[in-house]
């Protein structure tokens, strides 16, 4: 089911003209930054790949592919992706990417069961990222380093977009802080997922949630992840399981919490074949992507996505992602969108 967020007053900041150039200039400078924090060369990524060699990303394990013949492979399917997690390494080991170095690219994704609204749309567009780390970087600590350096990122690009249209005030705090999914549960025991997210984003203005995929104290997952990408069952030094985490931040025009990159340590082999396991998966160790990786052809990395129209939307005060991007929109919603002052493109 689509669900709109009309806030009460809205009024885009920007105009048409205004926000494609804004959509621009955050695009070029916050790749640029992206690329010198962690030491990332840009690379041409597919919008699909043949089903049936595991290098699609199954994000929640339920959502389908959107699939097509292809006339000259004997009708052979491809898939367009929907997201690159698995492509990625591939691609460091056929590259030969030295360690401390990485890759990043521009993708276009397709996601047709997305459930649609001002932050979700069926196309899909983000900056998908991958680097080669060493066995003795699998910790939290790396982990957080990472993270805090995409997030130095996000803070000037801010400040850019305020150069560019003073109108827009800065909201990000200097520092974005960590908790894992068990802690913030015990924190807000009463609350739904959704609900922890929110709190916690509203309380620090930028935060870290560590620990998605795993099961917590009251039996469920904060959110789903696939088996075969993050580390999400490895026991940290405190104690805790996972090895990745959500970058949330707060908005202010919905009121409410935004998700703007989903990454992580990926799983090494000990981690895959458990996480198989525990999703009932480990037929999928006779599939290419996951072959390579048991046959240990694969680096060690880390790696995950951060959203290109979400993250324009965030800056540019937009209250629907329709108003960064072209996608396809129930004429309801577009009716509703356009009588909230929201324009969708």
């Amino acid at each position: 089911m689509s669900y709109l967020i009309k806030p009460a007053g809205y009024k885009a900041l920007l105009n048409l003209a205004q926000t494609e150039m804004g959509i621009k200039k955050i695009k070029d400078f916050f790749q640029q930054n992206l690329s010198s924090e962690l030491r990332l060369r840009r690379v041409t990524a597919p919008l699909f790949v043949l089903k049936g060699m595991g290098i699609n990303d199954d994000l929640n394990g339920t959502e389908r592919a959107v699939t097509f013949p292809i006339k000259d492979l004997n009708d052979s399917k491809a898939e367009i992706v929907h997201s690159l997690a698995k492509w990625k390494r591939l691609t460091l080991a056929d590259y030969q990417i030295e360690e401390g170095y990485g890759i990043y690219t521009d993708m276009n994704a397709i996601r047709s069961d997305e459930e649609l609204g001002n932050l979700h749309s069926l196309y899909v567009d983000q900056w998908d990222w991958e680097r080669v780390m060493n066995k003795n970087e699998r910790n939290i600590e790396f982990l957080k380093e990472t993270v805090r350096r995409i997030y130095a990122a996000m803070v000037r690009t801010e400040y850019l977009v305020y150069e560019m249209f003073p109108q827009i005030k800065p909201t990000l705090p200097q520092y974005i802080h960590f908790i894992h999914s068990e802690d913030l549960l015990q924190k807000y025991p009463t609350f739904t997922a959704k609900e922890r997210e929110d709190a916690i984003a509203k309380e620090y203005g930028a935060v870290f949630i560590i620990g998605i995929g795993c099961r917590l104290s009251d039996g469920k997952k904060h959110d789903g992840r696939a088996p075969d990408y993050d580390d999400w069952s490895t026991i940290a030094e405190n104690g805790q399981t996972g090895l990745n985490g959500d970058l949330l931040v707060w908005d202010d025009v919905l009121n409410r919490s935004m998700e703007l990159s989903s990454m992580g340590i990926r799983v090494n082999k000990e981690a895959l074949l458990r996480q198989l396991a525990i999703n009932n998966a480990e037929e999928k160790k006779e599939l290419y992507f996951h072959k390579r990786l048991l046959n240990g052809e694969l680096p060690q990395s880390i790696g995950g996505g951060i959203g290109q129209s979400r993250l324009c939307m965030f800056y540019l005060r937009k209250a629907h992602i329709g108003e960064i991007q072209a996608s396809i929109w129930p004429e309801e919603m577009r009716k509703e969108a356009n009588d909230a002052g929201m324009y969708l493109i």
